[in-house]
């Protein structure tokens, strides 16, 4: 793996670590493509685009179907119902139908893991 796999960096002893969680999935990702993981209560959109791994909130803020059944290409998701595109690193739809963004969550590699961090109660 590399460094373009990730967005983030690894932490440093001074950050927090609450909320990250390994995600073995990433790593049979293909390119431009996407799944859907349940994580807990959370529904997460996993993405391979241009090499890098994103996760965003697997709902289309507009139809409320499934992000990770859209097409995925040079790092926007569109969503396969009414065509609303997602940018993968801020979340914000680029054109209607959609106007509310994505919620997109962090993604950093550890150790040759991949881990995403999701909200807590306290978030």
């Amino acid at each position: 793996m590399t460094a373009e796999d990730h967005p983030t960096e690894a932490p440093t002893d001074d950050e927090d670590n609450s909320g990250w969680v390994r995600i073995d999935e990433a790593r049979t990702l293909d390119d431009e493509s996407a799944i859907h993981l349940d994580i807990g209560r959370h529904e997460i959109c996993l993405i391979r685009s241009l090499g890098r791994i994103h996760a965003i909130r697997d709902e289309c803020t507009h139809g409320q179907v499934l992000l990770s059944e859209g097409d995925v290409e040079s790092g926007y998701v569109e969503c396969w119902l009414h065509g609303s595109r997602f940018d993968l690193d801020t979340g914000v739809p680029t054109g209607p139908p959609a106007t509310e963004p994505v919620a997109v969550y962090p993604v950093r590699m550890t150790d040759d893991e991949i881990e995403v961090r999701l909200p807590t109660s306290d978030d």
